[in-house]
């Protein structure tokens, strides 16, 4: 049994994180979750880690975006020192470059603990790559750590060639992935809304804000509707500010019978809108990573992904699902009256995304990131 002692320092403990904690703790037994923002165990999950909730953070707009993240300052409480002073972490794995993650570095030669900077994935509105003093802090602090982790290839090559991080510091691998037994925790009921619903069902999940492109979805829809295609329903899953905007589209441009708002649901019941699904669409035009893609991969789901999320590196595009532009609502319209017209291409895709996602198992990163604790506390 590894005795190292692990403090993972997350401004946002969001569930899909448990499933790899979960396996990571079995591997490093003293491990403990400093989080900001927390709602509980994912279903399926409860207990299997340790969790310290140190308050919750703040995001301080600076200059917002309706098509990106924006710029933001994220307050999150600084007592996390004299709790990291008081468990005597051997390693600490923090995410991003918040303030934590600073005082992670500055106390480092104090507290003598090894620090990694987990960056979630690259993308314009997080990147700062325009920013002289957001890159000059970045640089310094990816110089102090110890090593990088990121999900995505495209988060390894900001790190290394705009940050300036050294090549055998910087690792890649999926490790925000779910695992199907939490998501699937009572899809075994049934939903009345979803079981009378015309096949091929389209599934967005998400918050309803212009980033996430449903926007251009609903586009994508109202050509297929001015084609006189109607075989088919998109299932949208979450709310938010565009909600009632895009409802509004969808009148006038005649969906109502074709587009269909559930609003928000809870985790745990979210394996029933996958379940009943065939097809997952991510329009986003920014996402530094996308769980939701493995999520619906790895119950099966045939898939559509932005090019504009990180995790469209797991898609194979042809066997799985297509990657497309979400700006190009056209094309878009394209893939899904493919998808309409030929029920065995989708179900053969879902078959696929499954198989793809047996790579990508909360077992496997868990053991990715083992493999990086080891390397650090080994000094390699």
């Amino acid at each position: 049994m590894n005795k190292s002692r692990i403090a993972w320092l997350l401004n946002s403990a969001f569930f899909y994180w448990h499933p790899t904690l979960s396996e990571y703790t079995r591997i490093f037994p003293e491990t403990t979750v400093f989080a900001g923002w927390w709602k509980g165990y994912a279903p399926g999950l409860e207990d299997s880690f340790k969790v310290e909730v140190m308050g919750d953070h703040k995001v301080i707009p600076i200059l917002r975006s309706s098509t990106s993240y924006g710029s933001n300052f994220t307050y999150l409480p600084l007592n996390i020192v004299n709790r990291l002073f008081k468990f005597k972490p051997d390693v600490i794995i923090s995410n991003s470059f918040g303030v934590w993650t600073v005082l992670a570095l500055l106390f480092k030669p104090v507290g003598r603990w090894k620090v990694v900077i987990a960056y979630e994935g690259s993308s314009p509105g997080v990147d700062y790559r325009n920013s002289a003093p957001r890159l000059a802090v970045r640089r310094a602090m990816v110089k102090a750590a110890d090593a990088c982790i990121t999900n995505s290839q495209a988060g390894k090559a900001y790190l290394i060639e705009v940050l300036k991080a050294k090549v055998d510091r910087v690792f890649a691998k999926p490790y925000e992935v779910p695992d199907p037994k939490a998501l699937l925790e009572y899809s075994g009921s049934s939903d009345s809304r979803v079981s009378q619903l015309q096949h091929p069902i389209f599934l967005f999940v998400g918050s309803i804000e212009s980033r996430k492109g449903l926007n251009f979805l609903l586009e994508a829809c109202a050509i297929l509707e001015k084609q006189k295609m109607h075989n088919y329903t998109l299932l949208v899953v979450g709310d938010g500010a565009q909600r009632e905007e895009l409802e509004g589209f969808c009148r006038s441009a005649n969906l109502t019978e074709r587009v269909k708002w559930l609003g928000r649901v809870d985790y745990g019941q979210l394996g029933t809108f996958f379940s009943a699904a065939d097809v997952f669409v991510l329009p986003t035009l920014e996402d530094t990573w996308g769980v939701v893609i493995s999520e619906a991969m790895v119950i099966g789901k045939a898939i559509l992904c932005s090019k504009c999320a990180g995790a469209f590196e797991i898609v194979a595009d042809g066997e799985n699902g297509y990657i497309f532009d979400p700006y190009d609502p056209e094309k878009l319209a394209q893939l899904m009256s493919r998808m309409i017209s030929d029920p065995e291409l989708v179900s053969s895709m879902g078959k696929k995304s499954q198989q793809l996602m047996t790579q990508y198992t909360p077992k496997a990163a868990a053991e990715f990131l083992a493999k990086v604790t080891t390397t650090v506390l080994e000094g390699h």
